[in-house]
């Protein structure tokens, strides 16, 4: 959960979690619907997806006891070099540094390195200086203390150099560089798009949503049918394409619901909802580019997880919001 979320965000979570997965074994042998629906409302769920993933390695390989050596933690799936060397060092005290942002900062600025730090080789050229530095007979205090010191010291603006226990060894100290090390590239423009989606009813009332596949973004996730509007369409022109190209239906669009802003970390969208219906003497909707398809009874949105954006349209058709 710590790898993408603050730990005040992802406390509640994870007591949440692990009174839900108490075990490994559990969390194992869970369905995945019941896994995502305990991460929903903490975003990029492929966490959620390795996580399981690597509890089934941990019965499978390990004989259900977590590795404790730095190569058996990194073999596990959404286990890179700075969860491994946290938890290795951590849990079991062996020597593997940490470079996390807080890492990266403070040895930047130590050091005064003045590359772009969102460069493989400035990160590996920090890495080096990290494990040059560690305590070997300490390494789990040493990575806190590390951690510890850029998030409430060495902080991105204003840091508190006159508290901090190596000031006199800082470059960026001495040559008066706090503001502008570490140094990272302007950030590209972050793209937006317009997406749409249909919210498609029957006879009985029910709605018809699709789970996304697992080797796509947000995979395992439900959501309403739809997707991005091209250059030249109207959002009503794209969203009756889309759904052929998904559903393999023709459907006549509705009343806009609403559009819901939402941002991931390399673009933005907008989030169009229509009420639409399938057109009269089409065939049953085939899951073309998704998973699978199912017609529901408005209550049971709550049941199945939502990515945030459909969330909030879904709380809306509840009359939640």
């Amino acid at each position: 959960m710590l790898q993408q979320t603050r730990v005040d965000q992802a406390t509640p979570y994870y007591h949440r979690f692990l009174k839900r997965f108490p075990t490994v074994k559990d969390l194992a042998k869970a369905e995945r619907h019941d896994v995502l629906m305990a991460w929903e409302g903490l975003g990029y769920y492929s966490r959620a997806r390795n996580l399981q993933d690597a509890a089934k390695q941990v019965i499978d390989e390990f004989d259900g006891v977590f590795p404790e050596t730095y190569d058996g933690i990194i073999a596990l799936k959404g286990i890179g070099p700075y969860t491994a060397a946290a938890v290795s060092s951590i849990a079991f005290g062996l020597p593997h540094a940490v470079v996390d942002g807080n890492v990266i900062r403070v040895i930047s600025r130590l050091f005064g390195i003045r590359d772009d730090v969102g460069k493989t080789g400035t990160k590996n050229e920090i890495q080096q200086l990290a494990d040059q530095l560690l305590d070997e007979e300490r390494p789990g205090d040493f990575n806190q203390a590390v951690m510890e010191l850029g998030a409430t010291v060495c902080t991105p603006k204003n840091p508190v150099c006159m508290m901090c226990p190596v000031s006199t060894s800082c470059v960026a100290f001495r040559t008066a560089e706090t503001d502008s090390l570490p140094y990272k590239a302007p950030k590209k423009k972050v793209p937006h798009h317009q997406i749409v989606v249909g919210v498609c009813r029957d006879d009985d009332g029910r709605m018809l949503i699709a789970l996304r596949p697992e080797d796509k973004m947000l995979g395992g996730l439900w959501e309403f049918p739809g997707g991005k509007v091209e250059q030249g369409e109207s959002k009503e022109q794209a969203l009756t394409r889309e759904l052929r190209e998904e559903l393999g239906v023709m459907i006549s669009v509705g009343e806009k619901i609403t559009e819901i802003k939402h941002a991931y970390s390399h673009f933005k969208i907008t989030l169009n909802a229509y009420e639409c219906r399938i057109e009269p003497d089409q065939p049953e909707p085939k899951p073309k580019a998704s998973k699978e398809l199912k017609w529901i009874q408005p209550e049971e949105l709550e049941n199945h997880p939502f990515p945030k954006a459909n969330r909030k349209l879904t709380m809306l058709l509840l009359g939640k919001k």
